[in-house]
C-alpha cells in the first residue's frame, strides 16, 4: 500500500511545507538491499564502569569492517580502549542540519551495579546523538536484571529500559535504539543479535528488550553449526504456513534468500498462489487446512522424510467485532486457526521427531496480543496465547537445543490494512515512533534473525516489529 503522506513530506515541496508547519516528516527507512553494502560507516562505542562486553564489540566491528571510536565522554579511557583495539576520539555535536558522522552508537553498561553508575550514559549520548546519521543505530547492552547479584544491580540493569526506549522516541529520523541483554557466558553469542540491530535488516524494530541466554545445558545441539554469514540457513529446510501471499510469502523469501529451502503450507483455495510463490523460490507446496483436524497429521506425514529445521506459525485471520455482537463461531473460528493450530501441529512434529534437535519455531503474534485493541476480543485472545505458548515452551524445549519465539507486528502495510478505514489506517501508521507502517518484509528479516544458527540464545521471547509503537508494553 502506498503511503502518500510519506511520499509527499519526503519530496522538496512537501518537506518545505512539513517545517513550515511543523508537521511529522517520517524518515524513507533505510531497508536491505542485497546490491547495497550491509554496514559501513563510524560506530562510536562508550562505556560505563568496569564494562565487561567490550571484547565482544571489538570482535564485531573488526568483523563487519565498520571504523570504531572509543568515545572519551564515556568512561573509555585511553589504555582500556587500547586494550580492546578501539581507537579514541571524541565528536563535536553536529549543527542542526548537518548531516550525522556517526552510523551506530554502542554502549556497554554491563558494569552498571548502581543507580548511581548511570551518568555514562548522560555524557555519551548527550555527545553523540546529534552526531548520528539518518537511519542510524543505537544498541545498549546490559545484564539480564534477573541473573544480577544484588537489588541495587537489578535496579541500574532494569533502568536501561526506560533509558533505551526514551532513546528511541527522542532520535527520529529513522534511528532506533534497542537494548540487548547478555547472560554471563553468553558472550560468544551475541554477533548475530548485533549484526541484526546494526543492519538495515532492523529498519521497523526499535524500542525493544531482547535477552541472550547461554546455551550451557542445552545439549550439544544448541551450539551454532559453521554457517556461511551470506547464507547462513543453507541446507536447512523450514516450513512457513500461510505462504501463499503477503507476510507469509515475504517471510519464505527471505528465508529462502538466506539459503533455506523452504515448504509453504496455504489453504486449498489459495493453491495458485501458493504454487507460484514456491516456484519462484524452488521450494515446495503443500496446501492444506491447519485448522482441519486431520492436518497435523497430514503435514507431519508430508515432512517425515527429511525433517525440518524451522517452523514459522504465520496463519492467521481477523473476524472482529464487539464481543457482545461476536457469535461462538466467529470467536472459536479466530482462536482454532491463530492458536490451537499451532499447538496442533507442534505437537504432531515435536512428538515424531520431524523438527529436528536445534531447530527453531517461531510464531506471530500481534502487538494486539500485548495491548489488546476494540472489537478483536478473539483475535487479541489468539496472540496473546502465542505469547504465552512461547514463555510456557521454552523450557521444554532446551534439552534438544530448540527454540521457541514470536514476533508481534505492529501496523504492516498489506492488503488487511489497505482495506481500513482512512482515519484509522493513518493513526495506524502515525501512531509510532517513526511514524509510518511497517512492511512484510520487516517481519520477515525479524523472523530470519530468530531463525538464523547463531540465535541459539534467544528463546522464550517476544519481538515487536512496529516502529515503537505507542500502542503497548
Amino acid at each position: 500500500m502506498n503511503d502518500s503522506y510519506l511520499n509527499f513530506v519526503n519530496s522538496p515541496l512537501g518537506a518545505r511545507l512539513a517545517r513550515s508547519l511543523g508537521l511529522p516528516k517520517p524518515e524513507v527507512l533505510r531497508r536491505h538491499r542485497a546490491d547495497e553494502p550491509e554496514f559501513g560507516g563510524v560506530v562510536a562505542i562508550g562505556a560505563g564502569r568496569e564494562p565487561q562486553l567490550l571484547d565482544a564489540l571489538a570482535n564485531l566491528v573488526a568483523s563487519i569492517g565498520v571504523t570504531s571510536v572509543a568515545h572519551e565522554s564515556a568512561g573509555l579511557w585511553v589504555p582500556l580502549a587500547t586494550r580492546h583495539g578501539l581507537m579514541t576520539g571524541r565528536f563535536e555535536p553536529a549543527d542542526s542540519g548537518s548531516p550525522g558522522r556517526l552510523a551506530a552508537l554502542l554502549f556497554d553498561a554491563s558494569g552498571i551495579d548502581d543507580s548511581s553508575q548511570l551518568e555514562p550514559l548522560h555524557g555519551f549520548f548527550h555527545d553523540t546523538l546529534r552526531s548520528l546519521g539518518k537511519c542510524g543505530r543505537i544498541v545498549v547492552l546490559g545484564r539480564p536484571p534477573e541473573s544480577c547479584a544484588s537489588p541495587r544491580q537489578w535496579t541500574a540493569q532494569r533502568a536501561l529500559e526506560g533509558f533505551t526506549r526514551s532513546l528511541g522516541k527522542e532520535a527520529r529520523r529513522g534511528i532506533t535504539a534497542n537494548l540487548v541483554y547478555v547472560e554471563h557466558g553468553a558472550e560468544s553469542g551475541v554477533e548475530t543479535s548485533l549484526r541484526f540491530f546494526l543492519s538495515p535488516r532492523s529498519a521497523y524494530v526499535s524500542g525493544q528488550v531482547v535477552r541472550i541466554g547461554s546455551t550451557a545445558g542445552a545439549g550439544p545441539q544448541a551450539a551454532a553449526p559453521a554457517f556461511d554469514w551470506k547464507a547462513p540457513l543453507a541446507g536447512r529446510r523450514a516450513v512457513v504456513t500461510g505462504a501463499a501471499r503477503g507476510i507469509g510469502a515475504s517471510i519464505a523469501s527471505v528465508l529462502a534468500a538466506e539459503g533455506a529451502h523452504v515448504i509453504g503450507i496455504d489453504i486449498p483455495a489459495a493453491r495458485d498462489a501458493l504454487d507460484l510463490t514456491m516456484r519462484q523460490l524452488n521450494g515446495t507446496a503443500l496446501a492444506f487446512d491447519i485448522a482441519a483436524p486431520e492436518a497435523p497429521a497430514q503435514i507431519a506425514a508430508a515432512l517425515d522424510e527429511q525433517g525440518v529445521d524451522i517452523v514459522v506459525h504465520n496463519a492467521g485471520i481477523t473476524r472482529d467485532k464487539t464481543i457482545a455482537k461476536m457469535t461462538a463461531s466467529v470467536w472459536q473460528s479466530v482462536i482454532d486457526i491463530n492458536l490451537c493450530a499451532q499447538e496442533r501441529i507442534d505437537d504432531a512434529l515435536l512428538a515424531a521427531g520431524i523438527v529436528r534437535d536445534g531447530g527453531r519455531i517461531i510464531g506471530v503474534s500481534s502487538i494486539s496480543g500485548i495491548a489488546g485493541n476494540l472489537g478483536q476480543t478473539n483475535y487479541a485472545t489468539s496472540k496473546a496465547g502465542v505469547i504465552g505458548r512461547v514463555q510456557g515452551m521454552a523450557p521444554h524445549l532446551r534439552a534438544r537445543g530448540i527454540t521457541i519465539n514470536a514476533v508481534a507486528p505492529g501496523f504492516i502495510e498489506t492488503q488487511m490494512t489497505a482495506r481500513m478505514p482512512f482515519t484509522l489506517r493513518e493513526a495506524g501508521r502515525r501512531m509510532n515512533a517513526m511514524s509510518q507502517g511497517g512492511q512484510p518484509v520487516d517481519v520477515a528479516q525479524t523472523i530470519a534473525w530468530l531463525a538464523h544458527p547463531g540465535s541459539a540464545g534467544i528463546t522464550g521471547q517476544v519481538v515487536r516489529v512496529c516502529g515503537q509503537s505507542l500502542i503497548g508494553a
